[in-house]
């Protein structure tokens, strides 16, 4: 279950399986319902591709904490940069989102995201993400 290794919970979870985590990657997936909370007029629109990349990222880190027995710290986004967003997938697709870690320096990361719709890059950017210690 994707709730164990990220703090958010319903209706703002944007990722439906947790498929790889190593440490410097993550890969999720994500079927688009109708119903979420980012969807407008069938489409899965900016905010929630943005959430689900960064979600992605608290993903990865929450597994790496699970394994050292430790609950998934919270985390901030606190910038972004180089987004680019071709296309938005549709209700029923399923999207695979992958956060390659480029710098870890104490609580912050800078990662880059890239959302797949059928092995097509469909949404990209870089995040700058805190993370908190303890709530």
């Amino acid at each position: 279950m994707i709730g164990q290794y990220i703090p958010q919970s319903p209706p703002m979870v944007m990722i439906g399986k947790l498929l790889t985590a190593d440490g410097k990657r993550t890969l999720t997936s994500l079927v688009i319902e109708e119903d979420n909370i980012f969807c407008s007029n069938g489409l899965f629109r900016e905010p929630g591709l943005i959430e689900n990349m960064a979600q992605t990222a608290a993903a990865g880190t929450g597994y790496r904490s699970r394994q050292e027995g430790k609950d998934p710290p919270v985390g901030y986004i606190g910038g972004i940069r180089d987004i680019r967003i071709h296309e938005f997938p549709k209700t029923g697709d399923e999207i695979t989102t992958e956060i390659t870690v480029l710098h870890e320096v104490f609580d912050a990361l800078v990662v880059v995201g890239k959302v797949f719709l059928h092995d097509r890059c469909i949404a990209s950017c870089e995040l700058k993400i805190f993370l908190s210690k303890s709530l």
